[in-house]
């Protein structure tokens, strides 16, 4: 008894540690004094209207759901691929492509962003919306890798050998048989790869040019000390935005579990 309280006390220390700053950032979103301090002196709401008036903070936003939506498409595909492509190889080098597929996710931000500016200087391609997408792809793609050869790891392979027997082309058992089981962990791996990309900051420092997304736009007013209660406002919205995509993969990665049983 006395060691799962021990159990359940550093659990919640540990919980305590990593949300409680997360809610004092909340709480200044709607702090009324133009300066962050706690105790909190009062609330209001008027710092997200200034806040949503400010073009900069709307063009980051945008740019960011832009970035987010396409870097995500293209991890669906890529990292469906490139799983299936995995699950079925035979030889040896199976584990060395499955441990090259996700080594991106592995590698510091800042290598990975090192690396891919000086790519794009090399071939001399200017930074620009298309090198954002590109750099949040890298490691997108492994978040819906992952998910998938997972699933396809737990997919019987009598269903696919059946579905040859009957006279079934490869392509229409993918699209009648392997799609639909593995439609859940596709779309969990999509949603945690959206709201990684939403929310990179480092990547997008060595590939976005000129352009801000909301990360970037944070880091400048922090910077220059200035717009703190809308820095408040914006670092809450991305909490959401983070949270509820995180929120529905962990629900559609519990129906996979329940599709595999």
């Amino acid at each position: 008894m006395r060691s799962e309280t021990l159990i359940w006390a550093v659990v919640a220390a540990i919980f305590a540690f990593l949300f409680i700053p997360i809610l004092v950032i909340v709480l200044y979103a709607f702090s009324a004094a133009p300066i962050p301090a706690w105790p909190i002196a009062g609330f209001a709401l008027h710092w997200f209207a200034d806040t949503w008036a400010d073009q900069a903070v709307r063009q980051a936003l945008v740019l960011s759901l832009k970035v987010a939506a396409v870097a995500t498409i293209a991890a669906m595909i890529l990292g469906t691929l490139a799983s299936m492509a995995v699950a079925r190889m035979q030889s040896a080098a199976k584990e060395v492509v499955s441990f090259i597929a996700v080594l991106p996710i592995a590698l510091p931000g800042i290598l990975t962003g090192m690396a891919l500016a000086a790519y794009f200087a090399f071939w001399g391609i200017n930074l620009s919306y298309w090198t954002i997408v590109a750099g949040h792809a890298t490691f997108c793609v492994v978040i819906v890798y992952n998910n998938v050869v997972a699933r396809l790891r737990r997919m019987p392979r009598s269903l696919t050998e059946a579905s040859a027997d009957l006279g079934a082309d490869a392509f229409r058992t993918f699209r009648l048989i392997q799609l639909p089981m593995m439609a859940s962990a596709i779309g969990a791996g999509a949603l945690l790869a959206f709201a990684l990309s939403f929310d990179e900051v480092i990547v997008t420092t060595f590939t976005a040019g000129a352009q801000n997304t909301l990360p970037l736009w944070i880091f400048g007013a922090i910077r220059l000390g200035q717009q703190l209660p809308e820095v408040n406002v914006v670092v809450f919205a991305i909490i959401l935005f983070t949270a509820i995509p995180v929120l529905l993969a962990q629900k559609l990665i519990g129906e996979s579990g329940k599709v595999a049983r």
